[in-house]
């Protein structure tokens, strides 16, 4: 019996600062830029300001890429393009710099960090930094045993929430979240498929490095199986983890939710996270309003989650090498739309009128009865009045 109450996070994670949001509403109409010229990063920006609850938004100065790894025993069927158990290759291409994710943090900027949960090598082979959290040696085999024991998947989950409190309490102010695995994709798919009720074939993608034809087949089979599996543990969402998904999922999931609860946003890579988003969903379901769905992978399990949590995808590249790399590819955008929402100047006031009557009597031109006057005397359809008498204009030559 677990010791973790995941109920608590229904309690602890709020949504961003409704009033600050409609703050920077207020403050993009004053802009000289008109509302929704620049599209959806009005949104984005508007979201921002109310997830830091600050008016005007502040710049993202520190993100950071945050990948979960591990192994994953289904891949032992051949549903992957990678020979199962060789994640621990892809880690030492990400740290040694030569992954798509790789580059484009160190054309961005932005540090890579990766966590390793269940990688089938020995701990020695990489970095103590990257195997501190591992839970075990690669997970179970899903279509016909736990991936995990459920106090691996608390250890996991616990993991997760505590890489979460690491990022937020050395200022991270925004996560590029993904992953790193073999047949991660396959346990993703089954995950998905219990949670949105749908049939393994719906759910089955190609994977990262696509796979024939055969492969699928074997990989919808391995999915149906799995499913058989997960359909009595839907109530139990941790137990669900342990059940159908890996370590890497259940420390997904649980850095999710911790991430919502100190109010880090969070932008989602590809079909890998999305089911541990949809997870975390079932948990907290206000935790979807802190997380941003950086690209759509072309993966209808990611599709299918996504679609279930109201989150639309900010890029439609089709970007399935997983590792955060596409969700990275979002990352200038969200700058961009701060760095507007910022910086962009307010229209100037319109000075105001001053009322024209009043106007009229400060410059004398007005008496007090609101008629012109000139020398006391009234001039009305060529007549003069003097001293209570009327005087016709004459010509000066006939007064003669």
């Amino acid at each position: 019996m677990s010791s973790l109450n995941l109920d608590d996070f229904t309690d602890l994670i709020e949504r961003p600062d409704g009033g600050v949001r409609r703050d920077a509403e207020a403050r993009r109409e004053r802009q000289i830029v008109p509302p929704g010229a620049l599209g959806r990063l009005d949104d984005l920006g508007e979201w921002l300001a109310a997830a830091q609850a600050a008016v005007p938004v502040r710049p993202i100065e520190q993100p950071r890429v945050v990948l979960f790894a591990g192994d994953h025993g289904i891949a032992e069927l051949g549903v992957s393009a990678r020979p199962a158990g060789t994640a621990a290759e892809l880690v030492r291409e990400v740290l040694e710099g030569g992954r798509p994710v790789s580059v484009l943090a160190r054309r961005l900027g932005v540090p890579v960090r990766v966590i390793d949960m269940a990688l089938d090598c020995a701990p020695e082979a990489l970095p103590g930094e990257v195997t501190r959290h591992r839970v075990r040696r690669g997970s179970g085999r899903i279509d016909i045993e736990d991936a995990l024991t459920l106090e691996e998947a608390e250890a996991a989950f616990r993991a997760g929430v505590a890489v979460a409190d690491e990022e937020a309490d050395s200022g991270t102010d925004l996560v590029v979240l993904g992953d790193v695995s073999v047949g991660g994709t396959t346990a993703a798919g089954v995950l998905i498929a219990a949670l949105c009720g749908t049939d393994a074939s719906v759910v089955t993608g190609r994977g990262g490095q696509a796979i024939d034809d055969l492969a699928w087949m074997r990989k919808c089979a391995a999915i149906r199986d799995a499913l058989r599996r997960a359909r009595p543990v839907l109530g139990e969402q941790l137990q669900l983890l342990a059940t159908v998904g890996g370590a890497d999922l259940a420390a997904i999931t649980g850095f999710l939710l911790q991430s919502a609860v100190r109010k880090l946003p969070v932008i989602l890579d590809g079909v890998v996270v999305a089911a541990c988003a949809l997870v975390g969903q079932r948990i907290a379901f206000r935790a979807p309003d802190w997380w941003l769905a950086g690209q759509n992978s072309g993966e209808p399990g990611q599709a299918k989650a996504l679609d279930r949590m109201a989150l639309e995808p900010l890029l439609d590249h089709g970007v399935t090498v997983g590792e955060g790399a596409g969700a990275l590819l979002a990352l200038p955008l969200v700058q961009a739309a701060a760095a507007l929402a910022a910086e962009l100047p307010e229209k100037p006031e319109a000075p105001e009128k001053p009322e024209e009557s009043g106007a009229l009597e400060d410059s004398g031109v007005l008496g007090d009865s609101g008629a012109p006057e000139e020398d006391g005397a009234m001039e009305k359809d060529g007549v003069q009045e003097k001293d209570g008498a009327q005087e016709k204009d004459v010509p000066p030559e006939k007064e003669a």
